[in-house]
């Protein structure tokens, strides 16, 4: 194997919106929020392209540019409401568990890499059946740093045991593309995935575009036996 191109021995991902289709749930929890706010309820589409931006772009959506202190506990608030009904929705992308199985059934670790805290975390990759199959994760608050800082991803690596070349991360936020890269890391687009008409992802740092979650295994045997592959394209 050319040192130029490393063999793949793990896959991180990113969780909302990469791994697990959440938007649904922060959908309904934002607005319970905003109900109890006596607002209008938002339509599923002008949220979903903001779930993998976190709490804090769900609450600016929902309620505007608010004082620091209110904006940290609404944001609370609506962390509590979503973790009541965690997994209500959310399961993996269609094609996403034959994905998984065939990484794994190939021998390749995969690992989850998320700004998510950990309490919100683990107990959702539990509700979905994914905790004992990820070989590793980590949340927003594990480590000092997190996205878009590379700490996240490397320590992800270290604790499967491989080097950060031989991995490949998948995310569907310009964070992860920009960790990936800091980290060494081979980048890969979840199309997907949250994305809005604003992330101009075309202009991002990849290695690839993948249109569903098979099109990784598709990425990893078309980068291997050295093809050019029609779903590692940006769509114009």
């Amino acid at each position: 194997m050319s040192p130029h191109n490393p063999k793949i021995h793990a896959v991180l991902f990113d969780l909302d919106g990469t791994l697990l289709d959440t938007a649904r749930d922060f959908w309904e929890a934002l607005n319970l929020l905003r109900a109890e706010e006596r607002r209008e309820a938002l339509s599923f589409e002008t949220v979903r392209c903001q779930v993998s931006h976190g709490g804090n772009a769900l609450v600016r959506l929902g309620f505007g540019e608010l004082p620091p202190d209110e904006h940290e506990v609404m944001r609370m608030r609506l962390l509590n409401i979503y973790r009541q009904q965690l997994a209500k929705h959310t399961c993996l992308f269609e094609g996403g568990d034959e994905m998984l199985t065939e990484l794994e059934r190939r021998g390749l670790h995969w690992g989850v890499v998320t700004n998510k805290p950990h309490w919100l975390t683990e107990p959702l990759l539990h509700e979905v059946n994914l905790s004992r199959r990820a070989r590793a994760v980590v949340s927003g608050d594990t480590l000092s740093e997190r996205k878009p800082h590379p700490l996240p991803l490397l320590h992800a690596a270290k604790t499967i045991g491989v080097d950060p070349a031989n991995c490949v991360y998948v995310g569907d936020a310009e964070r992860d593309m920009q960790a990936a890269k800091a980290a060494g890391m081979y980048a890969l687009v979840a199309g997907f995935g949250y994305l809005g008409d604003d992330d101009r992802a075309d202009t991002w740092f990849s290695h690839g575009w993948l249109h569903t979650p098979l099109d990784l295994i598709d990425w990893l045997d078309g980068r291997r036996n050295g093809a050019q592959l029609v779903s590692s394209s940006v769509p114009a």
